[in-house]
């Protein structure tokens, strides 16, 4: 692992401030709030020191990604449904040129078929969808993983 803990930008997108009021089957009970403090507990288990962005403006996710080089070192998603047409957040991730991990709450394959489809996901390492709260544990390892990986690599000169 690296010297400093790995800095890593956790962003929700449009809706996720209604967690705790969403349909609790699809979304859990939890509230964004709640949400942020468990990923911060987990995610300084693994080393890693989490930021926090939220917003239901495009723009302003937008803007964030641009200003994410030199202050995160990968970055975990959950755009809400601008994953399904949003080609502006699309861009905006291959722009920042970060690890990036997809992850929502819900199984967005057993949903409806517009769901289904992502426009940033061959942009990201990995997806977890389906795992509620829990996937956010799941990401923060596998964020990890994929940052001693890289951080190898350089080592070696790769």
């Amino acid at each position: 692992m690296s010297a400093a803990p790995y800095r890593v930008e956790v962003m929700h997108g449009v809706n996720l401030d209604q967690l705790g009021r969403r349909d609790p089957l699809l979304y859990g009970t939890l509230t964004l709030g709640e949400l942020e403090r468990q990923i911060e507990h987990d995610a300084r288990e693994l080393g890693i020191e989490p930021s926090f962005f939220h917003t239901n403006h495009e723009g302003a996710f937008v803007e964030r990604l641009h200003a994410l080089s030199g202050h995160a070192d990968a970055v975990v998603l959950n755009p809400g449904s601008w994953t399904h047409y949003a080609w502006s957040i699309r861009d905006a991730l291959e722009i920042a040129a970060l690890p990036a991990l997809e992850i929502h709450l819900s199984d967005v394959q057993r949903r409806e078929p517009w769901r289904r489809v992502s426009v940033i996901a061959d942009l990201c390492f990995a997806t977890i969808s389906g795992r509620g709260p829990d996937g956010y544990r799941d990401a923060m390892l596998q964020v990890r993983e994929e940052l001693v990986r890289l951080d190898h690599a350089r080592e070696r000169g790769g």
